[in-house]
């Protein structure tokens, strides 16, 4: 009976909402008519897709073209500080899009449907699951967070802590310095740019953990490697590492 009837004033008041204050879709523009549609449409939603092609069994580099997943020359030369990495997308169309609109344009509401993407894209990845202790966002320096209004990494990581039961723990690393964001950057910048920028806090709650790394945009892995030296250096047992996408 309780479910009917806020079933029924849910519908009540989206027709309210549709007849007063339309919203449509921020990627394709179309009418946002159910209940449970914010901010993108469930076509739009639909269409965001993992990416499934061989990659680099470390850093999860995609490789181009068909074949098992192997490890890339690079982690063969120079092993990164974490010790395996996974993107759930390449960096294009929807998924891109929304990761815009969250990130840039404030709709803070999107962490919860790229969360999910992430769980579902990632839940067979055992490497990347198995014996975690703790997940632990890359965090924003606290002058961008106060701009931004909130950390985008932050809020997936939450929401990922709560889909996966594994604790969150938001305030272990620390963003220091006030850098220039790395899409700004050529690629052989981004390591000195991001070096010393991050700092480990509360470091009794990361010796001996094996912690789940989350960020938002892959594109060379230095920010990752930096968080993870850090907190290696901090007593971390073994960081692993998840993304959005990868550029």
């Amino acid at each position: 009976m309780i479910s009917s009837v806020k079933k029924t004033f849910s519908e009540s008041a989206k027709l309210f909402e549709l007849a007063f204050f339309p919203s449509f879709c921020k990627i394709c523009k179309t009418l946002l008519a159910s209940p449970q549609e914010r901010v993108l449409c469930e076509s739009c939603l639909d269409r965001i897709k993992p990416h499934r092609s061989s990659f680099c069994l470390c850093c999860g580099r995609f490789f181009e073209g068909v074949g098992e997943p192997h490890l890339c020359s690079s982690c063969l030369e120079k092993p990164p500080s974490f010790s395996v990495h996974r993107s759930c997308g390449r960096y294009r169309g929807e998924l891109k899009d929304a990761i815009l609109l969250f990130k840039y344009r404030r709709y803070k509401t999107l962490g919860s449907n790229l969360a999910r993407f992430v769980f579902e894209s990632l839940k067979k990845e055992e490497e990347v699951w198995w014996g975690t202790d703790i997940i632990v966002p890359v965090p924003l320096h606290r002058r961008r967070k106060w701009e931004r209004g909130f950390n985008q990494t932050e809020v997936l990581a939450k929401e990922l802590s709560r889909l996966t039961e594994f604790p969150l723990e938001a305030d272990v690393l620390k963003k220091v310095r006030n850098i220039p964001p790395q899409t700004s950057l050529e690629p052989d910048e981004r390591a000195k740019n991001v070096a010393d920028a991050y700092l480990a806090a509360n470091e009794e709650r990361i010796q001996g953990k094996i912690i789940l790394l989350v960020d938002d945009v892959f594109t060379t892995g230095s920010t990752l490697r930096e968080c993870a030296s850090v907190l290696k250096r901090a007593g971390a047992k073994e960081v692993r590492a998840i993304t959005l996408a990868q550029a």
